[in-house]
């Protein structure tokens, strides 16, 4: 949603670049940079990221920081893992800061908030889904990918709008009435989209989806 940096007080600021760091080097230590050695990997990797940066540029909205986008978080997540993830969305976050969609200073409250947080709730959900549901190949399609898409992208507005009534942007009444509507509307094309992509990866190149396993959600079904 390319938040600005004047909806957000200086303490808040300084809060998410700390945080920030922490999430980013956590996940450095953790994240399988030698898939990217693989030229297929690499590519994937830089390829989400540029589509990301222009989706993330073509948005709508009326006032600073009420913009509405798709996110590509679920996507994201299940094709390259949720470390990696990280570090891709971050690259078409930079992306889209230095087309001067979002403020170099705001920098670290979009990341928490557009990037941290909803490849946080897409891991979640993947992870409730795959113990709690049968190890199936349309449920990972229809149910992982399609309505954990439109969940994640529910969740992460509601987080957001929070931290901007929280942080006395606008006030929370405001954001329910004209702004997190929208969201309805937005987690639909978000499940198309994340549906489809991922639809097309099983599909023609599973092994580049991290999170689809053939043994797991093909054999003997």
């Amino acid at each position: 949603m390319n938040l600005s940096a004047s909806l957000f007080p200086t303490a808040w600021h300084v809060f998410m670049a700390v945080l920030t760091i922490l999430i980013l080097g956590l996940a450095a230590r953790a994240a399988p940079w030698k898939k990217l050695q693989t030229s297929s990997q690499l590519n994937l990797a830089l390829g989400i990221a540029v589509v990301l940066m222009l989706m993330w540029s073509l948005k709508a909205g009326v006032k600073p920081g009420l913009n509405l986008h798709l996110l590509g978080a679920m996507a994201a997540t299940l094709a390259l893992g949720a470390e990696l993830a990280l570090f891709v969305l971050g690259l078409a976050l930079t992306g889209i800061t230095l087309n001067s969609a979002v403020e170099w200073s705001a920098w670290p409250v979009n990341f928490v908030l557009m990037v941290a947080a909803p490849i946080g709730i897409a891991s979640v959900l993947h992870r409730l889904i795959a113990r709690f549901l049968p190890a199936h190949f349309f449920v990972f399609i229809f149910v992982t990918s399609f309505v954990g898409s439109a969940i994640t992208v529910l969740l992460q507005g509601f987080l957001a709008s929070g931290a901007m009534a929280v942080a006395g942007a606008y006030t929370f009444d405001f954001l329910l009435a004209e702004y997190l509507p929208f969201f309805l509307l937005l987690g639909f094309a978000e499940a198309w989209l994340g549906g489809a992509v991922m639809t097309l990866l099983v599909v023609y190149r599973p092994d580049w989806v991290a999170a689809f396993d053939d043994k797991r959600y093909l054999l003997n079904k």
